[in-house]
């Protein structure tokens, strides 16, 4: 059974289009690449699965159980997490108040919570000397392990991550991939938006491709890496208004 399912997901922003018809799924462990241009739609299928917009039709199903009916804080207690583009983070907190944050949603307190941290920090050992430092003072890179670093306080299933390349250093962005993968190698589910073609397929296992808010092309993403029609998704633009 898939950790997540879209089927026919159709979300407009007033008479606008965001997506239509889309229709993916992530299985336990898997890595799935979410691609197309800016303005393709894919931050607006990752809002709609979180619940942060509700699609005009269409299903998701977490488990094989409907949730567009549920609220946003309840899919985060049932284990869907998203790290969204430009990371998002605190800057006038601490590490571990981002950190704990992160966990607000399970009320953890007291030892519970000092315990999830610690296992945290454990995974993500750059954030470890810079614990109890402000946010603000991170580099881009930190800042980003910090973001994926809070979701995992949750305990996801399934993790969403948008753009987590974006503005980083090509050895950080190593880092922030290899910590990919080796959550994904924990059974984490992971959907990944990146705009970098080249470095989503060399981690994912699926892809699928938007184009101008529509699902134009999937598959297995060593069959679509060198396949034309994915360069014609991302030279063709979008028009849609989710990214």
């Amino acid at each position: 059974m898939s950790v997540l399912g879209v089927d026919d997901l159709t979300v407009y922003y007033g008479p606008v289009r965001g997506v239509e018809h889309v229709g993916l799924s992530v299985e336990e462990g898997e890595i799935v690449a979410l691609l197309g241009a800016n303005g393709a739609g894919k931050s607006t299928v990752l809002q709609a699965i979180s619940g942060l917009i509700k699609p005009r039709a269409g299903q998701v199903t977490f488990r094989g159980q409907p949730i567009l009916q549920l609220p946003a804080a309840r899919r985060v207690k049932l284990g869907i997490v998203q790290v969204p583009e430009g990371r998002r983070i605190f800057s006038s907190l601490s590490v571990r108040e981002n950190l704990e944050l992160g966990a607000y949603a399970f009320a953890l307190r007291g030892s519970a919570l000092r315990q999830r941290i610690t296992e945290v920090l454990e995974f993500f050992a750059l954030l470890r000397p810079h614990v109890d430092r402000l946010a603000g003072m991170l580099s881009g890179g930190e800042q980003q392990l910090l973001a994926i670093a809070r979701a995992m306080m949750a305990r996801p299933a399934l993790l969403m991550v948008d753009e987590p390349s974006l503005g980083l250093a090509p050895q950080m962005i190593d880092s922030v991939y290899e910590l990919l993968v080796d959550i994904a190698a924990g059974g984490t589910a992971i959907l990944l938006v990146e705009q970098n073609v080249t470095l989503a397929m060399e981690i994912t296992k699926r892809a699928f491709i938007l184009q101008q808010g529509s699902l134009a092309l999937s598959g297995n993403s060593a069959d679509l890496i060198d396949d034309p029609r994915v360069i014609a998704a991302y030279l063709g633009g979008g028009t849609s208004a989710g990214g």
